[in-house]
C-alpha cells in the first residue's frame, strides 16, 4: 500500500488528525497503515508481548509508554512476533532498542528515541484503552497512517493512495 500523509491532509482536512513530529522511524517498512489497537503502559511492555502474539493483520498498535525515555518498550523479539503475527506497525509513546535488528524487519516502527535498557515485567497496563499523545486521541478501532512526512489519525478508513 502507498501511503501519503501529505495527499490524506488535502483530500480529507476535516477527517484527519495529524500527530505532532515527534518520532523517529525505525524498522524496513517506512509507510504503512492499519487499524488501531492500543496499550497503555509505563516502563513495563508485558502487553506489548501479548498483543504481539496476536493476529495484527491491518492493524497498527499503538503504545502510550507515557513518554518514558527510561526504558525501551520494543526490542528484537518482540518485533519480530509482530512481523509473524501480520502487524503493519507499531507507534510508541516511548523508546525501543536493538534499533539495528529492528531496522532490518519488514514493520513499521515509530519511537520517540532508543535506549538500551529492557522493561521490567510486572503484567501491569491496559489494553484496548483510550490514549492520548502527540496531541492526539487514539481509539481502537480508527485508522493510522504513516509515512516518512508523518503520521494521521482518522476515524474511518480512508483511501491512501
Amino acid at each position: 500500500m502507498t501511503v501519503s500523509t501529505p495527499d490524506l491532509c488535502d483530500a480529507y482536512p476535516d477527517q484527519v488528525r495529524v500527530l505532532e513530529p515527534l518520532f523517529r522511524i525505525y524498522g524496513g517498512k517506512h509507510q504503512f497503515a492499519g487499524q488501531i489497537a492500543t496499550v497503555k503502559c509505563f516502563d513495563d511492555n508485558s502487553l506489548v508481548r501479548e498483543f504481539a502474539a496476536q493476529d495484527g493483520t491491518g492493524k497498527v498498535l499503538v503504545v502510550d509508554g507515557g513518554g518514558s525515555l527510561r526504558r525501551a518498550l520494543l526490542g528484537d523479539m518482540i518485533a519480530a512476533e509482530l512481523v509473524k503475527n501480520g502487524w503493519e506497525g507499531i507507534v510508541i509513546n516511548g523508546c525501543v532498542r536493538d534499533v539495528e535488528a529492528l531496522n532490518t524487519l519488514d514493520l513499521g516502527i515509530r519511537a520517540l528515541n532508543s535506549i538500551p535498557v529492557k522493561t521490567e515485567k510486572r503484567g501491569l497496563g491496559d489494553a484496548n484503552a483510550l490514549v492520548r499523545f502527540a496531541s492526539v486521541e487514539f481509539k481502537p478501532g480508527q485508522w493510522l497512517y504513516a509515512d516518512e512526512s508523518g503520521m494521521v489519525v482518522s476515524d474511518e478508513p480512508l483511501k491512501a493512495g
